[in-house]
């Protein structure tokens, strides 16, 4: 389709598309439950961010090895690695330096924040959890 100036309209937008993606925040989210991958592809998809899903720690893991979001997200309790086995290869892992990372998980007893807090973890939340405090630690972590 040609514009007034003989512009492809068709393509300039197709171009656009793929650009504002390509610079959408990158989240990562390892968790085991399918259902809440998906919660969180909507919720986070619809403000922009470009969400990434896994359902174990270990293929988690082989995304980290070559790609580096802008945030990651775990669960705890997951088949192969756990999150916060996860979360200590994050931080051992020099390309993964300053990585914010957000535990949200159902393990909410006082013992567990304070272990994945002092593994590096930048925010924990429990589950269930509000979408909308997920969004305010996410962008407050991204900005």
């Amino acid at each position: 389709m040609l514009g007034r100036e003989g512009i492809n309209v068709r393509a300039k937008s197709i171009t656009c598309r793929i650009e504002c993606t390509m610079s959408s925040p990158r989240i990562l989210v390892a968790d085991d439950e399918p259902a809440l991958l998906r919660l969180l592809e909507f919720v986070l998809g619809r403000r922009g961010y470009n969400i990434q899903g896994v359902t174990n720690g270990n293929a988690a893991v082989e995304i980290l090895k070559t790609e580096s979001p802008d945030l990651v997200i775990l669960d705890v309790m997951m088949p192969g690695l756990d999150g916060y086995e996860v979360l200590t290869f994050i931080r051992e892992t020099a390309h993964l330096e300053g990585l914010p990372v957000v535990m949200l998980t159902a393990r909410a007893q006082l013992d567990d924040i304070q272990l994945g807090l002092s593994l590096g973890a930048d925010a924990y939340l429990a589950k269930p959890f509000d979408p909308e405090d997920l969004l305010s630690v996410v962008e407050s972590l991204i900005s």
